[in-house]
């Protein structure tokens, strides 16, 4: 039996949207507080926390995977230098989860950070 390990080879983004920290935790704050008090998560990696969204898995979609191709209909992110377990703002909790084990969101952060208009570059 072959086992064969084939990393991705392109992630495809298509929409960037770059906060300020400080007013995209407040802005996850209040949709934890209307949206019936989940505490949201967002990933931390190298000086930048973000959400990604996935296109649903549709026959085009699961053929460019098939080739090595993901693509994210949009990520949201902003600049946050220290990594804290927890955020407490507006009496919501969010959580940050470190993702810096995984290579590709290590390269994401490098690409975000360039574009970004808050990072010291």
């Amino acid at each position: 039996m072959e086992i064969v390990i084939e990393p991705w080879k392109k992630l495809i983004i298509h929409e960037v949207i770059e906060y300020n920290f400080d007013d995209w935790v407040t802005q996850i704050a209040f949709g934890s507080k209307t949206g019936g008090g989940a505490i949201p998560t967002i990933n931390w990696v190298n000086g930048i926390v973000f959400q990604s969204f996935n296109f649903p898995d549709t026959n085009i979609i699961v053929e460019e995977k098939i080739k090595g191709v993901l693509h994210w209909s949009s990520v949201m992110f902003a600049v946050k230098e220290k990594y804290e377990k927890q955020i407490i703002k507006d009496n919501a909790t969010i959580n940050l989860v470190d993702v810096s084990v995984n290579e590709i969101f290590k390269e994401l952060s490098e690409q975000l950070k360039i574009h970004s208009k808050y990072a010291k570059n």
